[in-house]
């Protein structure tokens, strides 16, 4: 089961420096070097300092994905007029030697950013070495946060993949705390034993593990290049979207772990360049990106960051999870 990030506000100076150390506690958690994490610190830094300057509604968050630190950027404005401009070496608009941007694509291993003026902007920056030396069929973005005041997250996922397939599962244990992540923590692991069998035959594994918790609602899905099998019970949302097309992904009534019927997978093609996308109910499920269609070819996690950051409910633990085809393998 991943681990959900970690939100910071970022209106005043001193918030840059409280995430800048929380970065940096990561970055030796993970058994960076001097130099990786002196990486870290001042994308970090750099990250901050900018939403301090000239955002709105302006948050740094902090995670890490396969052994890489991950930061993300998200603002709700004013937005870049000129990308390309921003990220070169000397432009400024407040003042400062404007060296930001484009220190921090450097800095980073993976990096991308989408803005749009007025609505804002969501950057990526991720340092440390890649999961694994090949390149994914499937590329992923996550995000997890939990419910305000908590310190563990209620809601869980995992992805598999070998060779052009994937598996993934997105799990929202009833309510919020420590009783609703033991129920996502043992969907995760129901589904961890044996990705690759029919998702159907998954979430009923995953219902008879989770008796004697408080239960979830459970999404699975089974994918290639050319489609997708599908199941779900509960509230946990699924889409496939692209420039063209927005399919919803319908799941059963019930909760896993309580009651449920018994699972049927259904089928679905995966249109080219479509993204799947999967999200607890902690993220309002009447979203849309038609203000924002230039996204779609960005990195997933541009695309989750750009849904939490609009459409959060901000009351309870929120993931998303986009997958999208991996076009340069």
């Amino acid at each position: 089961m991943s681990l959900p990030h970690v939100a910071f506000e970022m209106h005043e100076q001193s918030q840059v420096g409280e995430a800048r150390r929380a970065a940096v506690r990561l970055a030796a958690q993970l058994g960076f070097d001097e130099v990786a994490a002196g990486r870290v610190a001042l994308i970090a830094t750099e990250l901050g300092g900018n939403l301090v300057r000239h955002a709105q509604q302006g948050r740094l968050l902090l995670g890490s994905v396969g052994g890489q630190v991950e930061l993300l950027s998200l603002d709700h404005g004013p937005g870049m007029a000129d990308v390309a401009a921003c990220l070169r070496d000397g432009y400024s608009t407040g003042g400062t030697p404007g060296t930001g941007l484009g220190a921090v694509r450097r800095l980073a291993d993976t990096f991308d950013l989408y803005s749009t003026v007025p609505g804002g902007t969501v950057i990526l920056a991720r340092v440390g070495p890649a999961a694994t030396g090949t390149i994914d069929a499937f590329d992923v973005g996550a995000l997890a946060l939990c419910a305000p005041g908590e310190t563990v997250c209620g809601d869980g996922w995992a992805v598999a993949q070998s060779g052009e397939r994937a598996a993934l599962i997105v799990a929202d244990g009833l309510g919020h705390g420590p009783h609703a992540h033991e129920a996502a923590v043992a969907a995760t692991q129901a589904f961890e034993r044996a990705p690759w069998q029919d998702p159907a035959l998954t979430l009923d594994q995953v219902h008879q593990r989770l008796r004697g918790t408080r239960g979830a609602a459970v999404a699975v899905t089974l994918l290639d290049r050319s489609g997708l099998s599908f199941c779900g019970a509960g509230n946990v949302a699924g889409r496939l979207i692209s420039g063209t097309g927005d399919r919803t992904l319908l799941s059963q009534h019930g909760t896993a772990g309580l009651q449920i019927r018994k699972p049927q997978a259904v089928q679905h093609a995966w249109p080219p360049h479509a993204l799947l996308v999967l999200h607890s109910d902690g993220l309002h499920s009447r979203w849309h990106l038609d203000d924002a269609r230039g996204l779609l070819q960005r990195h997933p996690t541009l695309v989750a960051a750009w849904l939490l950051r609009d459409h959060a409910r901000g009351r309870d633990d929120v993931t998303v999870v986009v997958m999208k085809r991996n076009l340069e393998r």
